[in-house]
């Protein structure tokens, strides 16, 4: 059976209100346009009755295929086990509380297939979100996250994103890194990366699953990234480095007391201990610090070699 044109991935946390009216747009939409497709709605420990709609969804459309976490494990946990499973030429995320417009897929999939971007990113030009709680931090979070990664997207947080199949099989979404698809990408040699102004409106039902703790999260996040970017390969290039430093550092203080030492006594000057000499303390505790770092790195070479297993979530049910 030949692939569909596109996966249309949709995490969900208790969103039982929209998500009749979302795929009745989304099949709309691609019915319209001739485009085949496939939704993969994935819900991340909802409460109430998203999964039973979800169910009642699948009996008349079999496009519709949907993966149930045990409990509430994150955005993305919820794109790594879809992005598994989506089998479309392209895969476009979005986010179930119709916030996102079904009605921009086509432009993104033409986008993506017809103009060869790798990754086209929504970007909400006009948010209807709280000044305070939501625009002013992501314009902040967003200006950050430019400077540091290099790629040059005013909306990293858009959920609303097409990506070609050979990116989202490429990377290793894990922790809180859904918003930083983009510069995995990046990082993978995905570079013909571009953005679309895309409509946005207000959430029709329901609260938003997000507080402000989550820029917190997205800057810690950011730093992760750029370290990992840089000498997640080779973490003894970094802590290698630094502790070889710091060791010398150390070590040369400590020759440089007792070559001081030495003089004194050749002057018949005693009484004056190395262990009464700040620099003392300093050059053991450099010393010490930088045999550290440099175990450190060699412990991460030794890391990085092993398979480590992203997938630490549970799957209760799929259907």
């Amino acid at each position: 059976m030949r692939n569909p044109n596109i996966s249309i991935i949709i995490p969900l946390l208790n969103e039982e209100e929209s998500l009749e009216e979302l795929f009745s747009r989304i099949d709309n939409v691609c019915r319209s346009n001739h485009l085949s497709y496939e939704v993969w709605f994935i819900d991340d420990g909802s409460t109430d009755l998203s999964w039973s709609i979800i169910e009642n969804m699948k009996i008349q459309n079999p496009q519709i295929h949907a993966i149930k976490f045990s409990k509430n494990y994150g955005k993305s946990q919820a794109l790594h086990a879809a992005f598994q499973r989506a089998s479309g030429d392209v895969v476009i995320t979005m986010d179930a509380d119709l916030q996102d417009f079904p009605e921009e897929i086509p432009e993104l999939y033409h986008m993506v297939k017809n103009e060869n971007y790798d990754i086209v990113s929504g970007w909400k030009k006009k948010r209807y979100d709280n000044v305070m709680t939501k625009n002013l931090p992501s314009k902040l979070f967003n200006s950050a996250a430019r400077k540091v990664s290099g790629v040059h997207l005013h909306d990293f947080n858009c959920g609303l994103k097409a990506y070609r199949k050979q990116v989202v099989k490429s990377i290793d979404v894990y922790g809180d890194m859904h918003r930083y698809i983009p510069v995995l990408a990046a990082n993978a040699g995905f570079r013909n990366i571009t953005e679309k102004p895309v409509q946005h409106q207000a959430r029709p039902y329901g609260t938003s699953k997000f507080g402000t703790e989550r820029f917190v999260r997205g800057f810690l996040d950011l730093v992760t990234l750029w370290f990992v970017s840089r000498f997640g390969g080779r973490p003894m290039h970094f802590f290698g480095a630094i502790g070889t430093l710091m060791f010398i550092i150390g070590f040369l203080s400590a020759i440089w007391l007792g070559i001081s030492k030495l003089i004194d006594v050749s002057r018949g000057v005693y009484g004056n201990l190395i262990a009464e000499n700040p620099w003392f303390f300093i050059a053991m505790t450099m010393m010490i610090l930088g045999t550290l770092l440099f175990i450190g790195g060699f412990l991460g070479e030794l890391i990085i070699r092993s398979n480590r297993e992203r997938q630490n979530y549970h799957i209760e049910e799929e259907i």
